[in-house]
C-alpha cells in the first residue's frame, strides 16, 4: 500500500493506492499517528486508487475505525470500486464504518 496525506483544517484525507494487505500491517502505526494531529474531527480514506484488499486490510480498516472512535473523530471511506468494493460488501463492514460513494 502506498498513501498520501492531505490536511485541510479539521480533516485529514488519506489517499490509498495499490494493495492493502497483511504485509502493510507495519505501516498502520504511521497512519494511526496522523490521528494525533490537534483539532482533527474527520478522517477520510480515499480508496479510488486501491486495487486490492484482503482480510487483514479489512481488519486494518476496523482498527482505524476503533482508533478514530476513541478520539471522537468521524471516519469515512470513499470511492470504493471493483474487487475492493465487493470485498468490503461481502465483509459487511459498511454496518460499522461510514462508506460514501
Amino acid at each position: 500500500m502506498d498513501f498520501q496525506v492531505r490536511k485541510d483544517g479539521e480533516s485529514i484525507e488519506l489517499l490509498l493506492s495499490g494493495r492493502l494487505e497483511f504485509t502493510d500491517h507495519d505501516r498502520l502505526h504511521d497512519v494511526i499517528e496522523l490521528l494525533e494531529t490537534r483539532g482533527v474531527r474527520r478522517f477520510i480514506i480515499d480508496a479510488k486508487d486501491l486495487t486490492f484488499i484482503d482480510s487483514a486490510g479489512i481488519g486494518m480498516l476496523l482498527i482505524l475505525q476503533d482508533e478514530t472512535e476513541q478520539r471522537n473523530i468521524k471516519m469515512i471511506v470513499r470511492k470504493l470500486h471493483g474487487d475492493v468494493k465487493r470485498s468490503i460488501d461481502l465483509a459487511r463492514i459498511g454496518e460499522i464504518i461510514t462508506i460514501e460513494e
